[in-house]
């Protein structure tokens, strides 16, 4: 196994008054400097694509997973909103899986559970038509070290309750990784940084659950 490295990044962009949440995600420099390396990237294709938010954009996923063949598309900031507009750069790739998890930055955005599921529904559906094969990861618990968080919980459990419910009608693999990083409904200590972002064991933790579902995909 190669050596573990990673990058931590820090960015759940807050909700104001002057930003409408539809255009949110525009508020990162990130978001556009990312944007426009995907569009010029030279890869044609990858077996694995991560998509997400600063979350998914903390993990080495090709150390963490002993691969050569992911690409990570996180983007430190995004909401389902910026995922959206720019699905192109997930599907362009052809891959043969694609890890989601978003959320968490459109529940510190005070958008509803409702419009953030309506979101992600898009994103599922759009990248199946794509003959892609998705595995939706639960949004993470956030922990009392971040703010709000006994407002938030149970919104980030609301949401997964309605992930998970979809994915079982539409036989849609869904992993739930707060089941091995929270107790009781809040992201434990020692797998985050500040209450939101993870640590390098919590990255540990959730490269275990993805090994055997790449094994059963023979990747």
């Amino acid at each position: 196994m190669k050596k573990m490295m990673f990058v931590l990044m820090f960015a759940v962009i807050p909700m104001t008054a002057q930003t409408p949440y539809d255009s949110l995600y525009l508020k990162s420099s990130l978001y556009k400097n990312r944007t426009a390396m995907f569009a010029q990237t030279n890869a044609s294709s990858a077996k694995i694509v991560f998509f997400g938010n600063s979350i998914t954009s903390g993990g080495d996923w090709n150390t963490l997973l002993d691969r050569d063949s992911i690409v990570n598309q996180g983007i430190v900031g995004d909401n389902t909103v910026g995922m959206l507009h720019r699905l192109r750069y997930v599907y362009q790739l052809q891959p043969k899986l694609c890890f989601v998890m978003a959320g968490i930055n459109d529940i510190y955005a005070d958008a509803p559970v409702e419009t953030i599921f309506s979101n992600y529904k898009k994103i599922i559906d759009t990248l199946r038509s794509k003959n892609i094969t998705l595995i939706i990861q639960s949004t993470l618990h956030v922990n009392p070290k971040w703010k709000r968080t006994e407002v938030k919980n149970p919104e980030v459990k609301k949401l997964n309750d309605l992930l998970s419910e979809y994915c079982a009608v539409n036989k849609i693999m869904f992993v739930d990784v707060n089941a091995k990083l929270s107790t009781n409904g809040v992201l434990n200590d020692r797998y985050t940084t500040d209450g939101v972002h993870l640590s390098p064991a919590a990255y540990g933790a959730w490269s275990k659950l993805i090994v055997p579902i790449l094994r059963e995909f023979g990747l």
